[in-house]
């Protein structure tokens, strides 16, 4: 495959997760194999001119840059550049610009010129090694996190740039770095030290040449991607609100349409949103308060030193809740000769059992089951079991209410400082409007009925994904090899 038909065939690979990311790293993979240039980087020391050298050997001057205090700030000062300048795409980035007291300034490194590299040489693993072209003169100083690389005339700046980028791109410098808490560093004797492929001078401006126009190839793929992207999620903001007013049949399989692409996320939250607001399924609700329907059951506070880690009867702390299920990773029991005496806490097949601390994670609520599987369990301070009246309220519809964004919205607390929670008395004062019991199973059945479609969806999803994934492995797979 030539890479111009992998740019070609891109809506194939478009949907891969970070597909331009991977189709930029490709492009300098190939730059430095010499398959752009039409030269083979394998012929160091061969017919073809290329050669093995080092960064120290191609620089002029190696420059590390000079540390200031956040106190020396001033405004309208020096510009002192820092490591966010730099950025991932071998370019400056002055969105937020540093100035400093120009008394504070080593005159040695106030400036940076046109042709200029700017090495990111201290930064989180991820993003240590980062480099940056300089496209003109500037009266800036720059940070002793930066090293500045003024290179030899048979150096092309930018040929050595994108190389730098490629090897951070690759992972290279987070394997090479000398990590510390929150920090890495690439020292200066190992970037003196690292090697590159190095062809004649004619021949680094060439790959350049042909790594730009595909590097504006990828600007446009992106921006073409951004484009559809923003398309599709207007169609998607749309095709939910029609719903909402209008939940028939029609809106509905609009709302699986392949051109939408609605989230699953954001199709859950719809349906529960009309169901608990009787938008779903037409019904004849009465304003009721929570705590008059659900028994709020708070936890014990069991001591630590009571716990064993083998046997006993099982504690249901924090760490065990999950969305809609249990977790017993990590488990802590409670002697069984002893559970006798908490048996008000004891938890029974069909209970809910909601964490107060930090409730929200990233699959939705910690609000889960009590199965068969989990008994006999006792409850742990810091999460409250609710019992709805089996007379007034289908734990079923109340997992859902508890579901739908309305109770994130209403019942979550985040205080300026400290651990967000719920409040089981807040809790117990929220209003629900209570359709009749034969009315909340006509609404648990629809709810179910569309969550299956939506889980019928997401899977769908994924296994577009993982095509396009691996459609876009096995292109990348073909292209590298032919070098």
């Amino acid at each position: 495959m030539k890479l111009e038909t992998f740019f070609e065939k891109f809506d194939l690979f478009a949907d891969a997760p970070d597909a331009v990311v991977k189709l930029r790293e490709l492009v300098l993979k190939l730059a430095f194999s010499g398959q752009l240039s039409g030269s083979a980087a394998d012929g160091i020391g061969g017919n073809t001119g290329w050669e093995e050298r080092t960064i120290e050997s191609i620089c002029a001057l190696m420059t590390p840059g000079f540390a200031c205090s956040k106190s020396h700030q001033v405004e309208n000062g020096h510009v002192h550049l820092r490591t966010h300048n730099v950025s991932i795409l071998g370019t400056l980035n002055f969105d937020l610009l540093v100035r400093i007291d120009p008394e504070k300034v080593d005159p040695q490194k106030a400036a940076i010129r046109r042709g200029d590299i700017l090495f990111n040489n201290t930064n989180s693993q991820e993003l240590v090694g980062k480099t940056a072209l300089v496209d003109r003169d500037y009266e800036f100083g720059f940070s002793n996190h930066i090293t500045r690389l003024r290179l030899k005339e048979d150096a092309f700046p930018a040929y050595v740039v994108y190389y730098l980028t490629m090897l951070r791109n690759s992972g290279y410098f987070a394997k090479l770095c000398t990590r510390w808490i929150n920090q890495a560093a690439i020292n200066t004797d190992a970037l003196k030290a690292q090697s590159i492929p190095f062809p004649p001078l004619p021949e680094q401006k060439r790959i350049v040449a042909k790594v730009d126009e595909l590097m504006a190839l990828c600007d446009r793929l992106e921006a073409q991607q951004q484009e559809r992207e923003s398309r599709e999620r207007d169609l998607a903001r749309a095709a939910l609100a029609r719903f909402a007013e209008a939940p028939t049949p029609a809106n509905l399989d609009l709302l699986f349409h392949q051109s939408f692409a609605v989230s699953p996320a954001d199709l859950r939250k719809a349906i529960l949103t009309l169901a608990i607001d009787g938008t779903l399924v037409r019904t004849s609700s009465k304003e009721t308060q929570f705590g008059e329907v659900v028994n709020l059951l708070g936890g014990y506070a069991f001591k630590s030193e009571w716990f064993t880690k083998s046997s006993g009867v099982r504690l249901v702390r924090n760490q065990n809740i999950s969305h809609g299920e249990l977790d017993w990773r990590e488990t802590e029991y409670l002697p069984t000769d002893r559970a006798h005496e908490f048996e008000k806490w004891a938890l029974r097949p069909g209970d809910l059992v909601l964490s107060l601390n930090r409730p929200f994670i990233s699959t939705g609520l910690k609000l889960a089951w009590i199965t068969d599987a989990d008994c006999p369990c006792l409850l742990v301070q810091r999460i409250v079991c609710l019992r709805p009246d089996p007379e007034r309220l289908l734990a079923q519809y109340l997992y859902f209410w508890c579901n739908a964004p309305h109770f994130y919205r209403d019942a979550h607390v985040v205080p300026s400082s400290g651990v967000p929670y719920i409040a089981p008395n807040r809790v117990a004062k929220m209003t629900m409007q209570l359709p009749p019991l034969a009315e909340q199973r006509r609404i648990v059945a629809k709810v179910e009925q569309l969550m299956a479609l939506v889980d019928q969806l997401e899977v769908q999803q994924a296994a577009a994904r993982t095509t396009a994934e691996k459609l876009l492995e096995a292109a990348v797979a073909e292209l590298t090899s032919e070098s």
